[in-house]
């Protein structure tokens, strides 16, 4: 039996998930900003529920709903949802991102994705996992198309990519009408490349707050940065 992981405020089943919690994802969920206040707030490719789970506990938003293709996922996802204390505020839909845009007449406050991003040309002889991991599931482009369908006028999206990814995602994002507002990229100590890239989307043209991340100073050690993003979370932060 697999042991659900535990946060401060709510623990994960991730036994049925091909995708488990990992960094990126907490990191998303700490990032995104709520400064806006968002009422409603969508999370594209749920996984475990992490990110849906995240912003129900640091926002007021009413409606939190998550879409999740992945048949044993989205019953993973749900299950948390109704484990959580905030139930009443969650919902997954178990459905493909293409299908739900063309369904949804619905416009979100927030949307947010840690999206499947390994581009390289193999697969492993494990189906659920190449399709949470492999971008051919969700291309970068359907996904800002859709999200930029789906988003509020005065919404905000909040996606976490490849670091080598980043230039072209925001072309792309772009082309849709999305331009980024802030960039955080991520590293793993001071002396190793950038990794990651946290990117903050809205329709509004804006100066762009671009800042650095590194997670630890050494190993297990975490920097201050880290800690304060992640304190109300991980139960030894």
């Amino acid at each position: 039996m697999n042991k659900p992981f535990q946060f401060k405020e709510f623990s994960v089943n991730q036994d049925r998930c091909a995708m488990k919690i990992g960094t990126d994802g907490v990191l998303l969920g700490a990032w995104t900003s709520v400064k806006h206040n968002p009422f409603s707030v969508l999370d594209i490719g749920a996984g475990t529920g992490i990110l849906s789970l995240m912003l129900a506990q640091r926002s007021h938003a009413e409606t939190i709903e998550a879409i999740e293709i992945d048949d044993a996922a989205f019953e993973q996802a749900a299950s948390n949802f109704e484990d959580s204390p905030w139930g009443d505020r969650l919902f997954c839909y178990h459905a493909g991102f293409n299908e739900f845009v063309e369904e949804i007449d619905d416009k979100y406050d927030m949307i947010i994705s840690n999206p499947p991003f390994y581009t390289e040309n193999y697969k492993t002889d494990n189906p659920q996992r190449d399709l949470a991991r492999f971008t051919d599931a969700l291309p970068f482009e359907h996904l800002l198309h859709g999200t930029a369908k789906l988003l509020d006028d005065n919404g905000k999206a909040s996606f976490i990519i490849p670091f080598s990814e980043e230039v072209n995602f925001i072309l792309l994002a772009e082309k849709t009408g999305l331009y980024p507002n802030r960039i955080t990229r991520v590293k793993g100590t001071n002396t190793s490349e950038i990794k990651r890239s946290l990117l903050e989307f809205s329709f509004t043209k804006t100066t762009i707050d671009t800042s650095e991340l590194t997670i630890e100073t050494s190993r297990h050690q975490y920097t201050e940065d880290y800690i304060n993003l992640t304190k109300n979370f991980y139960l030894k932060m």
